[in-house]
């Protein structure tokens, strides 16, 4: 059996008819920016999200990097983030000219924990920039907590985490703003680069729609200096259509993670996903950990499963940021889920039989080195 990590070609099947209805309003209309479409999905996932606010702009990362430029963030400033996670977090802080000052993760949750933040806060410090890493909410009453007083932006990289929840409240709606990335492989993917920012705060909400479009609300007339970082109307559209089928598509996520909880228990050094009570997350990745990753990977690649590493090498262990002087052993736990962590399979379009077979695989991985 071959059973691929995710596919993305099936989502197109399941909603071709839906997908070339949007495709031919947008290309009928002639409008193929700041449009119709973008204006109906900005209202949709802002009520999705239960936020009041929401900006569509053209990918993640400038998501995050309007959202600190909107609060006025840049040389002097530090900007907390997770020592575990993906680049583009640190880029955002990087592209502002702030210096992002990396934080341990939780050994259970391998989010941002709040004690280990409070460590990190100094008068410099303007903003956390917590991930809701592989589709699980941070603690975000906690991190608020730590915050309370201080003047601390603390903004929401939702990227992976569409539809989950933290207590009551959904994802892009738990700190003073959140950046979204709608990447393809995402929860809600877009067919290109795109992305939004969410929040309640008016104001925070006028200054990033501002800074998309050149820092201009009024074309030829610019406020300030800004970005060309709009999301199109022809992936508004399509994503208009994608968010209207995202609520089934996370409850298929969440039973083929029940599979692999329930295959999985016990087995080997094995260590599955922690969630802890307040969590309701969407299972973006299912991510284990072993001290065999590698020579596991191999083993469901010989099996015709594929698996992938997120994320293999640390930020601060990478090229981009040898200049902040990190050192191998800087962040032990950051480095060592690098060297442990594997994402299996899961996606809306996974069967469960394919996941009982990964287990399966699994399974006869460990019982053939007892």
């Amino acid at each position: 059996m071959k059973v691929p990590i995710l596919e993305l070609k099936p989502t197109y099947k399941e909603l071709s008819a839906e997908l070339d209805q949007a495709y031919h309003r947008v290309m009928d209309s002639g409008h193929y920016l700041l449009g119709p479409e973008l204006e109906s999905f900005e209202k949709e996932y802002a009520q999705f999200s239960g936020s009041k606010f929401c900006i569509g702009v053209a990918n993640g990362l400038e998501a995050l990097q309007l959202c600190l430029m909107a609060k006025d963030i840049g040389p002097g400033d530090e900007v907390i983030v997770p020592a575990h996670g993906y680049i583009a977090t640190w880029l955002a802080v990087t592209h502002v000219g702030a210096t992002p000052i990396p934080c341990e993760c939780s050994e259970v949750t391998y989010n941002l924990e709040p004690n280990k933040v409070a460590q990190l806060i100094t008068a410099k410090t303007k903003a956390i920039i917590p991930i809701d890493l592989y589709g699980q909410t941070a603690d975000y009453p906690g991190l608020k907590n730590i915050c309370a007083g201080k003047n601390i932006f603390i903004l929401e990289d939702a990227a992976q985490s569409h539809g989950a929840k933290c207590g009551d409240f959904s994802a892009g709606n738990l700190a003073d703003a959140a950046g979204i990335s709608f990447y393809p492989s995402k929860n809600l993917g877009a067919f290109s680069d795109a992305g939004a920012v969410t929040t309640n705060d008016p104001l925070l909400a006028d200054k990033v729609r501002t800074l998309r479009n050149y820092g201009s609300k009024e074309r030829y007339k610019n406020e300030v200096i800004g970005l060309n970082s709009r999301l199109s109307e022809l992936q508004a559209a399509f994503l208009r259509v994608k968010l209207a089928h995202l609520a089934e598509w996370n409850l298929r996520r969440k039973k083929l993670a029940a599979i692999y909880f329930e295959r999985l228990k016990n087995t080997g050094d094995l260590i599955l996903p922690f969630v802890p009570a307040w969590a309701d997350p969407v299972w973006h990745l299912f991510v284990v950990r072993t001290k065999k990753r590698d020579a596991l990977k191999a083993y469901l690649q010989d099996k015709g499963i594929g698996t992938q590493i997120h994320y293999p090498i640390p930020p601060h262990l990478s090229e981009a940021y040898k200049s902040l002087g990190y050192r191998k052993g800087s962040f032990p736990l950051a480095e060592t889920l690098a060297n442990e962590i594997l994402s299996l399979p899961i996606g809306p379009h996974t069967q469960s039989s394919e996941i009982e077979y990964v287990c399966d695989s699994i399974q006869s991985f460990y019982s053939n080195r007892s």
